[in-house]
């Protein structure tokens, strides 16, 4: 959710100063038709400089979608499909794309610890990993060179480098290509698996930050870029493709490897520093030559799980095992659903938008961690069932996901997230989504919320070409101007227009209460408080967020049902907090710190009957859009710092505490002062309307009063 900080406390400032007071036939996978390399025309030779290091360009389409909006059929068409082993019976040769980035060279040693157990698991000569390294500033290891990339070969225990390329660029996609054709004409294999390692952002940020060249990244089309060269030189498929990185389990990223392999790894949730288990599934594969990508996939699935259990981290762990040659008929059946969706939308996008934010989301998308804009895919069909039948495509779905295991954090999470607009930043994010959408009915819903509200209404049409097609080929959409999604990169966040009252904001009878007209709860989407501490006349610094709201959503009435009692430090000091998910169950909370010196957050849940579980010290999501993959435990001796934001933007810091073994966070009654209360509410756009805030006292007693109007 948007949650507009400073507007907040420029409100309560305001306040300050002036005073108180006041189901279609569709195209199945079945029917989609191959385009073969002949047709694409990928047998025209090259002509050019014999020396050229270059690649001949490939023209062949690897996947193309299209859709004509006077049937909404879609339609899917991939590069030919391969299926001539290129290796003797039951031999494995595992590609390891293997960025170090700064879970390498900050002293972690995640990749040199993942080498090693590769070294650890059971000899065999069926089975190799081959390893590409590069994008950091420092191995933890003997061996890896930062000068160059270097080519390694594991197997039986052993580790030799085979071959040393000039230093290039982990983000770019002919690195990847260049490694894949080397590698695939030298270690050719009945089965092939290829591995990314490194950082994770979803769809639209990509994997493998090159710490080397300015963090940049691999993103889907890239990587599509160099799967689509490579594929050219191979004669059969990948057994798999997976993501040792986090948020990669998307359907933007399993409809893009698709044309390329038969199964698909990945991670809806981040994942820990530790990442997989090669030990355990390299022995699997020692013992098991034979075994499917589905089989090994299993074996994956539940090693990372138990590892991540080893460090008390299996709590937020997700991995899914896709068949990705179910995905044509899950994106076809998808975007029948979208279409019905979407025009539910335009007449109740309020009831839409509630259901998709009460769906399952991945990587934080709150105020003080980052947003990545991951969001359940089965959670959205689920829930906005109502609107739109989500029979057919979660049958759909649930075909496609071969094995999945969540842990306590996500029991529902379906196994695949797709891109929702939580928060936008600017128009890139949707541009690169125009070029990975798997339904322009889909990318409709996306732009009319993120677009906002107009008085004229909106239409799609801007999506589809003049004779009403829409397509998307290779990461590149047919949208043929370039500045449509440029509104996202409008400066300054709009107020809520849409939200109106029968009954205004006001303090009754002790509570702090309003009640929206019909037009108001139409749009509004999720009502929540905010608290300030006023700290002189002309100051405030912000505490958090709660959802104490006592909200009935058929009348449209709401009112504090707020207790006085805040999230604290063992001495009693308050910790600014933001909602990250609220349910029956639990809430959990993100509380800004300086741990160590150093700004983080730190993850809390909490139970309805106040005890609280310290999930750790995340930092959150960078600013290249990559998920930090550790997630610290607090030990003794350890020096918090509660962060507090302020009304010019700066921050305020609060006491310093030790913290001690044994030690826990408390639920205290707020200390004595004077305080600020507004509620917060969004709409179907993301918009707020931010109320007047309201003055509370909290005596000595630890009594709370508002202030009558």
């Amino acid at each position: 959710m948007k949650k507009r900080i400073a507007a907040i406390l420029t409100a309560a400032m305001m306040m300050l100063v002036c005073g108180c007071g006041s189901n279609n036939d569709s195209t199945t996978s079945a029917d989609t038709q191959a385009v073969t390399e002949a047709d694409a025309g990928t047998e025209a030779e090259t002509e050019g400089d014999a020396d050229t290091e270059e690649q001949p360009v490939s023209t062949t389409k690897s996947i193309s979608m299209s859709v004509n909006r006077s049937d909404g059929k879609m339609s899917i068409s991939r590069a030919a499909k391969k299926d001539t082993s290129m290796g003797e019976a039951d031999t494995w040769t595992i590609f390891v794309y293997l960025c170090g980035t700064d879970l390498e060279s900050s002293g972690q040693g995640s990749a040199t610890s993942d080498l090693q157990q590769m070294l650890s698991a059971e000899k065999s000569d069926n089975v190799k990993f081959v390893i590409q390294t590069g994008g950091t500033s420092q191995w933890i290891n003997d061996y890896f060179s930062t000068e160059a990339c270097e080519r390694w070969v594991v197997q039986n225990g052993d580790m030799e480098k085979v071959d040393t390329v000039d230093l290039s660029n982990m983000g770019a996609a002919e690195t990847l290509s260049g490694f894949l054709d080397w590698g695939v004409q030298n270690y050719p294999a009945a089965k092939m698996g290829l591995i990314f390692w490194d950082h994770g952002g979803g769809s639209i940020s990509g994997v493998c930050v090159d710490e080397l060249n300015e963090g940049d990244t691999l993103s889907l089309s890239e990587i599509n870029e160099a799967l689509s060269q490579s594929y050219q030189n191979m004669t059969d498929k990948f057994e798999f493709i997976g993501f040792d990185c986090c948020l990669m389990g998307t359907i933007e990223t399993a409809n893009m490897l698709a044309t390329y392999a038969r199964y698909f790894y990945g991670s809806q949730e981040t994942e820990p520093g530790s990442g997989w288990d090669y030990t355990t599934y390299g022995t699997y594969l020692a013992q098991n030559p034979g075994a499917s990508g589905a089989d090994l996939g299993k074996v994956i699935v539940d090693s990372f799980y138990d590892e991540c259990a080893s460090s008390s981290q299996e709590a937020g762990s997700t991995l899914t095992v896709v068949d990705l040659d179910k995905v044509d008929e899950f994106t076809v059946a998808f975007n029948d659903y979208a279409q019905n969706l979407y025009t539910a939308a335009q007449s109740n996008l309020s009831g839409v938008v509630r259901g998709i934010n009460q769906a399952d989301n991945f990587g934080g998308n709150n105020q003080s961690e980052g947003y990545t804009n991951m969001v359940d895919i089965g959670g959205i069909i689920n829930n906005c069932s109502g609107y739109a039948d989500g029979t057919e495509v979660l049958s759909a779905l649930q075909n496609c996901i071969v094995y999945n295991k969540n842990g306590s954090d996500h029991t529902n999470a379906s196994g695949l997230s797709i891109y929702y607009p939580l928060k936008v930043e600017d128009s890139k994010d949707l541009k690169t989504l125009s070029g990975i959408c798997i339904s322009p009915y889909y990318l409709s819903l996306v732009d009319m919320v993120a677009k906002g509200y107009s008085e004229t209404g909106y239409n799609n049409d801007g999506l589809f070409s003049e004779d009403g097609e829409w397509t998307v080929e290779d990461g590149q959409s047919s949208i043929s101007d370039d500045t449509y999604f440029n509104y996202a990169d409008e400066e300054g966040e709009k107020d809520s227009k849409l939200i109106t009252f029968a009954a205004e904001p006001a303090v009754q009878d002790g509570n702090y209460k309003f009640q929206l007209d019909e037009s108001g709860l139409g749009y509004a989407t999720t009502v929540s408080a905010f608290l300030s501490l006023q700290i002189d006349d002309e100051n405030a610094y912000m505490i958090g967020e709660t959802d104490d709201v006592e909200a009935d959503w058929e009348t449209g009435i709401f009112s504090d049902k707020f207790d006085g009692y805040w999230l604290s430090l063992p001495n009693g000091t308050v910790l600014e907090t933001f909602i990250v998910e609220s349910t029956d169950e639990y809430t959990v909370y993100v509380c800004p710190i300086n741990l160590n010196g150093k700004a983080t957050n730190l993850r809390v849940r909490q139970y309805p009957d106040y005890s609280t579980v310290i999930e750790g010290a995340w930092d959150g999501i960078g600013e290249n859009g990559m998920a930090s993959r550790e997630v610290k435990q607090l030990a003794a001796g350890d020096q918090i710092e509660p962060r507090y934001m302020k009304l010019d933007d700066t921050e305020d810091k609060g006491e310093a505490y030790t913290w001690a073994e044994g030690d826990s966070l408390t639920y205290n009654k707020l200390p004595e002062g004077t305080y600020l209360y507004s509620f917060c509410i969004e709409d179907a756009y993301g918009d707020t309307l931010i109320t007047d805030p309201v003055v509370f006292t909290v005596d000595a007693e630890g009594q709370i009063a508002f202030a009558e109007e």
